[in-house]
């Protein structure tokens, strides 16, 4: 692992602002982007997020949110390795939060939603059930996410 011990210090740094970036764009999402999703009349707010949903998936969004995944996965790996470091805990907790908090969460609870809402016609009438529900689900889930990424930027500026 001499590479990983090599890189440690950008490794953190990235994890660390990849982190925080992604904390700052889901919580974008939770504090405004959402609550003016659902004042717009329903098929436009369904509308929208399948429009955002699509749009999200490219190289720039994908390297912010999957490369501090990786990074912290380099990091565990490092840590687990070398256990005895002051600043062990701090890297093993932060990679945790990031890859259970934010990308697991993702996984496991926003892309289901996401899903679920790409097949729907905003104009129907299942689409305005859906809709409500997504709105709260989606936002409670984002909400873990944004928390999870931001406790992964704290601990990985206190690894430091």
């Amino acid at each position: 692992m001499i590479i990983v011990e090599n890189l440690r210090l950008p490794l953190i740094l990235f994890a660390g602002l990849g982190s925080a970036l992604t904390a700052g764009i889901f919580f974008a999402f939770s504090t405004f982007v959402m609550q003016a999703l659902a004042q717009q009349p329903t098929a436009q707010g369904i509308s929208t997020m399948q429009s955002i949903n699509i749009t999200v998936i490219n190289p720039w969004f994908m390297a912010a949110f999957f490369g501090p995944a990786l990074a912290c996965l380099l990091l565990i790996i490092a840590v687990l390795r070398e256990w005895d470091q002051p600043s062990a805990i701090y890297l093993l907790v932060g990679g945790l939060f990031y890859l259970i908090g934010t990308i697991g969460v993702t996984i496991a609870g926003n892309i289901p939603l996401n899903d679920a809402l790409a097949i729907v016609s905003p104009d129907s009438t299942e689409g305005t059930m859906l809709w409500a529900k997504y709105l709260t689900d989606w936002t409670f889930w984002n909400h873990i996410r944004t928390v999870a990424a931001f406790l992964a930027a704290i601990l990985f500026a206190l690894s430091l």
